[in-house]
């Protein structure tokens, strides 16, 4: 009994030898890298990550804040390389073509230990359709998600005796509203300038068009309705109140409202608090609202904003991957996303914590009406994309400055961009 008893002490003491030895020995020191394209939501991600790390003692993560342009070309360069960063922010533009070169990391069972439905539980189809690949594998984990919205002047609209724009204004008093202003004021009326996102793709699904099918596979730039759309968009370029895409060369219309040269332009919410933060001068005279609808479309009800959304990856062989989705997993969760929200970053992906983001204006002295953007989610209409937009975007972009220059005709350009589209997806 004795000898049985002197085993166990022995054991004992070893035991306790060794987690002393452990206990003794610092622990591992893991840096991971964040790359983002926008300081403005800088203290949102880092607000994340320190809630993140007050619970992972031994990880830090730095966030690197570049420019949209320097952002893609350093991505690229890295990607190449291999030495991506740990975490970093994927768009729709690009999601498709890294995911198909087998660059980004496959995330779709990340929550399987938490809930294999766990994507669909708690983020839209939309937003799950900017974080997928073609191979219906999830490449990211959503991030945030927008739509577009028309941006107004009211002393200018004032100084014309205009009333404001409403859920009731259809493209029929956009037009009349900018003459009016312009005839009263002398300023710019609605600036139409050639974007897709935040410019003539929102009017070609309100008149019931469409950029591409649904596989992605067709344009649609010769069906009725997109036709009916730039033809619109393309007109209001020949009115006195909008300035010509010379000027936009030059000039934003952000820049040309804010400088009190224009009543109306189409904006994303995720601009919104830096406007309010670059011109605290402007606060309490703008405001935004739906934006207007197609009083004739060719089908539909009229009504369409472009809704986008980012999301969070990381490289299928980093040499972090394990610590890079362990902070993925947190990212999207509701109480990360809470964090993002309250920033005042953008409107959080996670489904019912989007009223947290409307709570960062609050503090404003006049509050603009962001829920604005939350109405139109609706009947938003997710942003085009497949695998060849990278190609087939420039050549469209050339296309449409042929059409508003007066080089092309209407029927020319879009069967131009409807072949470039096609030919560019079939490859």
């Amino acid at each position: 009994m004795k000898l049985k008893k002197q085993k166990v002490l022995v054991f004992l003491l070893t035991v306790l030898i060794v987690f002393a030895g452990c206990a003794g020995k610092k622990r591992k020191e893991v840096n991971l890298t964040f790359l983002t394209w926008d300081r403005y939501q800088t203290p949102g991600m880092e607000a994340m990550i320190a809630a993140y790390t007050a619970k992972n003692p031994g990880i830090s993560i730095s966030v690197q804040t570049t420019g949209w342009d320097e952002y893609w070309t350093k991505l690229e360069a890295a990607a190449t390389g291999n030495t991506l960063p740990d975490i970093f922010w994927m768009h729709t533009n690009e999601l498709l073509k890294y995911a198909g070169a087998g660059i980004l990391a496959d995330l779709t069972h990340l929550y399987d230990d938490v809930s294999p439905g766990y994507y669909r539980e708690h983020f839209s189809e939309v937003s799950l359709k900017n974080a997928g690949g073609i191979d219906g594998k999830i490449y990211g984990v959503p991030k945030d998600k927008d739509t577009i919205g028309l941006v107004y002047n009211k002393e200018m609209f004032d100084a014309a005796k205009v009333s404001y724009p409403d859920e009731h204004w259809t493209w029929n008093d956009l037009i009349k509203a900018s003459r009016t202003i312009h005839k009263a004021t002398g300023k710019y009326g609605y600036m139409a300038y050639l974007d897709d996102q935040v410019g003539y793709w929102n009017f070609v699904y309100q008149a019931g068009g469409y950029i591409l099918n649904e596989d992605g596979t067709k344009a649609g730039f010769t069906d009725p309705g997109t036709k009916k759309a730039i033809k619109f968009y393309w007109d209001i370029q020949k009115e006195a109140f909008c300035p010509d895409q010379k000027y936009f060369a030059e000039t934003s219309p952000g820049t040309a409202f804010f400088s009190g040269l224009g009543a109306m332009y189409f904006e994303g919410n995720w601009n919104l608090k830096q406007l309010l933060d670059n011109y605290p001068g402007m606060v309490g005279k703008w405001d935004v609202a739906v934006l207007p609808k197609c009083p004739d479309p060719v089908r539909g009800d009229g009504r369409a904003s472009i809704s986008n959304g980012l999301c969070y990856s990381t490289g299928a062989r980093g040499k972090n991957l394990n610590y890079a989705l362990e902070f993925l997993k947190f990212l999207g969760t509701k109480e990360a996303m809470i964090i993002q929200g309250e920033s005042g970053a953008a409107i959080p992906a996670y489904a019912g914590t989007e009223q947290t983001y409307f709570t960062a204006f609050d503090k404003y002295a006049y509050r603009i009406a962001i829920e604005k953007y939350f109405d139109m989610f609706s009947y938003g209409v997710q942003s085009v994309n497949n695998k060849s937009r990278p190609v087939w975007k420039p050549k469209v972009q050339d296309e449409m400055l042929k059409l508003y220059s007066g080089k092309e005709k209407l029927e020319t350009v879009l069967a131009n961009m409807q072949k470039i589209v096609d030919e560019a997806s079939a490859k």
